[in-house]
C-alpha cells in the first residue's frame, strides 16, 4: 500500500506492508483522514506522545471500511461496514484501529470527509465541554483559542447543550469575527488585557461556569479571573506555553477545579 512515511528528507509517499489486525483490532481501507496539529509535528519530525521520528506514519483519525476484522473483535462488526474512529499511522491507504475506537457512519448520507473530521475533535470537546465541564442548559461557558477545529466543535457542543452564554477567544480578527457562525455569544481577544472584563459583563459578573482552555502558559491567570466561584477549567491544550505563573491565592479564592485530560494515558477500555 501507499503511505505518507517520515523521513531525513521530510513526508515521503513509499510502498509498504498493509497492516495486519491484532486480536482486537479492525483493519479498514480508508476513504478519507483527518488533519490535526500533532500529525504537522509528527511530519516535521517531531515526536507526539509515543509517535514519531523517522520511519513513522503520521495520522490520528480517519474513515474507511471495514476489510477485515481481527479473532476477538465482537459480531457486530463486520467486513463492509463504513466506520470512523481514531487511531494510529493513517496516513495510508489501509489501517489498523482497536474496535473501541470506532463507531459506523451515523448516515448513508455523510461523506467520507465529514466522518473522518469528526472523531478526535468531538469526542476531545465533548470530553472536555460535557463530561468535565458538566455543560447543560442555561450554562456559561467558555472556549479558549476556540477558532481552531477542535474549538470550533466546542463552540458548537456548548451551544447544542443548551448553553445560553458562549464565549470563544481568538487573537486573529478575521477568525475572531466568524466565532459567532459556530455558536458563540460573545469573542474576545485574549491579546486584549480588558477581555476579563468583558467576561464578567456578559455573565452578570460572576464568571463562566466553565473554560475549556486550549491555551494556558501567561493565560492561565486571567482565565482564573474569568471563572466563577466554584467553577472549572478544563485543561485541554497548552499552546501558549507548558509553564506559567499561577496565582494559588486567586484559584484559592474561588475555589475552582482545575482538570487536566487527554487520552494518552486512558487505556482503550
Amino acid at each position: 500500500m501507499k503511505a505518507a512515511i517520515v523521513t531525513e528528507q521530510g513526508l515521503r509517499v513509499q510502498d509498504v506492508p498493509v497492516p495486519r489486525p491484532g486480536p482486537e483490532q479492525v483493519l479498514l481501507r480508508l476513504r478519507a483522514i483527518g488533519l490535526n496539529r500533532a500529525d504537522l509535528g509528527v511530519a516535521a519530525g517531531h515526536a507526539h506522545g509515543a509517535v514519531g521520528g523517522v520511519g513513522a506514519i503520521p495520522g490520528l483519525e480517519a474513515a474507511g471500511e471495514v476489510v477485515e476484522c481481527g479473532a476477538d473483535v465482537p459480531g457486530h462488526i463486520t467486513p463492509g461496514m463504513r466506520m470512523m474512529g481514531s487511531m494510529g499511522a493513517c496516513y495510508a491507504e489501509y489501517a489498523v484501529a482497536d474496535w473501541g475506537r470506532l463507531n459506523p457512519l451515523p448516515s448513508n448520507n455523510m461523506g467520507w470527509e465529514v466522518a473522518a473530521t469528526l472523531p478526535v475533535a468531538l469526542q476531545t470537546m465533548h470530553n472536555a465541554v460535557v463530561t468535565h465541564g458538566l455543560c447543560a442548559p442555561g450554562s456559561a461557558i467558555m472556549i479558549q483559542g476556540a477558532s481552531s477545529g477542535v474549538g470550533l466543535m466546542g463552540l458548537q457542543i456548548a451551544k447544542f447543550m443548551g448553553a445560553t452564554v458562549v464565549v470563544g477567544s481568538s487573537t486573529n480578527p478575521q477568525k475572531r469575527a466568524r466565532l459567532a457562525e459556530f455558536g458563540a455569544t460573545l469573542a474576545v481577544d485574549s491579546n486584549d488585557p480588558g477581555w476579563v472584563g468583558q467576561v464578567l459583563e456578559a455573565t452578570g459578573g460572576r464568571g463562566v461556569d466553565a473554560v475549556v482552555d486550549q491555551i494556558s502558559g501567561p493565560l492561565v491567570s486571567q482565565t482564573l479571573a474569568a471563572t466563577r466561584i466554584l467553577g472549572r477549567i478544563v485543561n485541554v491544550g497548552r499552546l501558549g506555553g507548558t509553564r506559567a505563573e499561577f496565582d494559588f491565592d486567586l484559584h484559592a479564592a474561588r475555589r475552582i477545579d482545575y482538570i487536566g485530560v487527554t487520552f494518552r494515558t486512558r487505556s482503550t477500555e
